[in-house]
């Protein structure tokens, strides 16, 4: 089938599933910070541990992203994501019985990982590309990336509600649940295998042929290192808010509603920047997110918390939150086109899950450390600034390749 000849219904039907799936994983996934107080308690992790085991299920997602992605370039989204769904259940039960760093670590760190590399945002991202129109992509994408988010609106104030009524392995249950809803979401996104790929108009490319051409753009590694800084931002924030806020006295209401108040701002600005992405320089508009992001956690982190800042400074970051994943996605589209999309878009989020890692468990150990946050985020403040005016200076000149191919496409 041909993307043209899709239905309406059958469009909305895929990029439907793909975004309950996206919102659903990233939803829990932000929202495991809640849980470390009281696993710290009962299990008697550190914040070490914990911080641990969220770094390692980041760097795991890193490292499998570029080959699921390949498996879905290859054998199709649909047994990819049903596969991811199933093993993040698998990670989640053994979250529940877990009686040690060890056990959590494997079940939150490793299974938690490789299900967020089958149906989170590269995946998702994927489909939706493949879905759309290339008139409309760009729109397309920050819109499901906007639905996506909306699963940390309800998925953060639901794990904090079992948590203070019936406990965290309650609250643990509750994202079972979530998973459930997981399935069927996978399946209707899977439909996008059924869409055939825009035809090549060149001479045919390997895998192999299309990272030595990726790896060989000056373009996609300052996107790809520019990426690290988005993950390290992000992931200390989710990870180490709630402690931080504890720390400063403050309800754990604060910290669950100022997650869900990054999520429910994040479905405006994703949308946003997708929108903008499609009539703007991406270039600039990512780097703009990444020098934003910096001066606003400046901003928050210079001032004494309040219940208020706290939730001023969600709404700001959630604004900026995943708008960077239709750019990115939309920049190696217009570089190297959609047929190894998954895979190339795979690479370049291992950048970003290094720098996930370093956010998570670099936050915990320099707070076990010193005994505050301070050189934490001022070091995520500094490479942020430092990424953004990088990114800003990136390469946007298509591929030879890709700029034969479009060429011949417009003289036929």
């Amino acid at each position: 089938m041909k993307q043209h000849e899709l239905s309406r219904a059958q469009a909305w039907t895929i990029l439907g599933g793909a975004a309950v799936m996206l919102s659903l994983a990233m939803g829990m996934r932000q929202s495991w910070g809640l849980f470390q107080p009281h696993m710290m308690r009962d299990i008697g992790l550190t914040a070490a541990d914990f911080s641990l085991a969220i770094a390692i299920q980041n760097i795991v997602w890193g490292i499998t992203q570029p080959f699921v992605g390949i498996l879905a370039d290859r054998h199709g989204v649909r047994p990819v994501a049903v596969f991811g769904v199933l093993i993040y259940g698998v990670g989640i039960v053994i979250s529940i019985v877990a009686h040690s760093a060890l056990v959590f670590i494997l079940g939150a760190g490793l299974c938690v990982g490789i299900a967020l590399s089958c149906t989170a945002s590269n995946i998702a991202m994927n489909v939706t590309a493949r879905t759309a129109s290339a008139a409309k992509r760009m729109v397309a994408m920050g819109s499901v990336s906007a639905i996506g988010s909306l699963g940390l609106t309800f998925a953060s104030p639901l794990a904090q509600t079992l948590i203070t009524t019936s406990g965290w392995q309650v609250a643990m249950v509750g994202f079972l649940g979530l998973v459930v809803v997981m399935l069927p979401a996978a399946f209707l996104a899977g439909r996008t295998d059924k869409i055939e790929v825009e035809a090549s108009t060149g001479v045919p490319q390997s895998v192999g042929q299309a990272v030595k051409e990726a790896i060989g753009h000056p373009g996609y590694v300052v996107l790809a290192i520019a990426f690290f800084v988005c993950g390290l931002q992000l992931v200390f924030i989710t990870t180490h808010l709630p402690t931080y806020l504890a720390i400063c006295g403050m309800d754990p209401s604060v910290g669950a509603n100022a997650l869900a108040l990054i999520g429910l701002f994040n479905v405006i600005g994703s949308y946003l920047f997708g929108w903008l992405g499609g009539k703007y320089s991406k270039r600039l508009l990512l780097g703009g997110i990444y020098v934003l992001r910096s001066l606003f956690i400046t901003a928050y982190f210079m001032l004494p918390p309040t219940p208020a800042s706290t939730l001023v400074f969600a709404a700001a970051m959630g604004t900026l939150w995943l708008g960077v994943v239709p750019l990115v996605s939309g920049l190696v589209v217009h570089l190297f086109g959609l047929r190894y999309m998954a895979t190339l878009s795979g690479i370049a989020f291992f950048s970003h899950q290094v720098g996930s890692f370093i956010g998570a468990w670099g936050g915990g150990l320099l707070y076990s450390t010193l005994g505050n946050y301070d050189r934490a985020w001022q070091g995520a403040v500094l490479i942020g600034i430092l990424a953004g005016l990088f990114q800003m200076t990136m390469n946007v000149r298509p591929s030879q390749r890709m700029i034969d191919e479009r060429s011949g496409a417009l003289a036929t």
